[in-house]
């Protein structure tokens, strides 16, 4: 997450905010055992398999599945995926291999979209589902996350690597998992773009590149859902997640509208702390004045981790990241296939 906080350091003693990029092949990605933290698997054939049974949105995933890409995207071998970095790319292939076994399609020639607005090679992984309305299906929904994090810093002790597991390999496990169920299932009327974003902790830039490139392509975009910082369950609120800008649309009154749970809810420190402004949602609300918001958990009290090498694997709650993705489900299927453009600014 971009600095999000640096206006808390004195109050809640927050740490916050190389070399050319290597092609590398996700085939070679040496294995490890499902569910071992730290070790590096690839999507397997039960993970990208078609849901068979449960109610949608209730048994599509689970936190074993969650956890095989959470131990992959924050195992010490990515090295903390810097944007530009070796470890960053393999991070890119293991996304990039997920989107295709969903039957995800790249939106551009392929998967990887290179950034014009960094200095080091650097790129996006954005794929995309068609939607099945021969009409919708030219309005898009955007469902993103980044999937960067801050590398190698200063650490306690012999730890030097900055994992982000919090921050933000959850919303990019999130935003695989989403991916997979309409890839696999094709359930949506609107046409889809999933996108994970580099260079997120340089200043939004990979979110900023993505909203200029599609705005210059007349995109017809209808809504920007982000997924930030969904590890770790909220102390005491009666809602699964909050929402950036809650009160500048109805998007969590929408939400909740297909959940059968109070699935987005208002925290008054993101609105006191302008969170509206320091995730990814915010350069697509600047480039196309489309309600564009951000999904997150992270509540100031739950997490004391953040932008350090205490931000593991093994402090996540991976049982509450798989109901986010289940609960999400129903909410993302109401959002694509709603008949009219229902979310709106207020």
């Amino acid at each position: 997450m971009r600095k999000l906080f640096v206006m808390l350091l004195s109050t809640l003693s927050f740490a916050c905010g190389s070399s050319q990029l290597k092609q590398t092949d996700a085939t070679n990605i040496p294995q490890g055992p499902d569910g071992v933290k730290g070790s590096i698997v690839e999507p397997t054939e039960e993970v990208v398999a078609k849901p068979t049974q449960g109610a949608v949105g209730k048994e599509f995933t689970d936190a074993k599945k969650i956890g095989v890409h959470m131990n992959f995207l924050a195992s010490d071998e990515l090295q903390g995926r810097d944007s530009g970095s070796e470890g960053i790319a393999k991070a890119a292939d293991y996304i990039s291999t997920a989107f295709k076994a969903s039957d995800v399609a790249p939106y551009f020639v392929s998967y990887r979209d290179t950034l014009s607005n960094f200095k080091k090679i650097a790129y996006n992984v954005v794929g995309v589902v068609e939607g099945t309305d021969p009409v919708l299906k030219n309005e898009y929904v955007i469902i993103g996350a980044h999937y960067d994090h801050i590398g190698i810093i200063n650490g306690d002790g012999a730890d030097k690597i900055a994992n982000g597991a919090n921050d933000n390999a959850t919303g990019t496990s999130t935003v695989i998992e989403l991916a997979r169920y309409f890839g696999t299932t094709k359930k949506n009327k609107r046409s889809i773009i999933f996108a994970l974003f580099s260079a997120e902790e340089q200043g939004l830039l990979g979110s900023e590149h993505l909203a200029k490139k599609l705005k210059e392509q007349n995109l017809n975009l209808y809504v920007m859902l982000n997924f930030e910082m969904v590890g770790v369950p909220m102390v005491g609120k009666d809602h699964l997640l909050y929402m950036s800008g809650y009160e500048l649309s109805n998007m969590a009154e929408v939400s909740n509208s297909y959940s059968d749970i109070t699935f987005a809810g208002f925290l008054p420190k993101a609105k006191e702390f302008s969170l509206f402004k320091r995730s990814d949602n915010y350069p697509f609300h600047t480039a196309f004045n489309v309600p564009s918001q951000t999904y997150s958990t992270f509540d100031f009290t739950n997490f004391d981790h953040y932008h350090k090498v205490g931000d593991e694997v093994d402090k996540m709650d991976l049982e509450h990241m798989a109901k986010v993705v289940n609960k999400g489900i129903p909410v993302m299927e109401g959002i694509v296939n709603a008949p009219t453009k229902e979310i709106k600014y207020n």
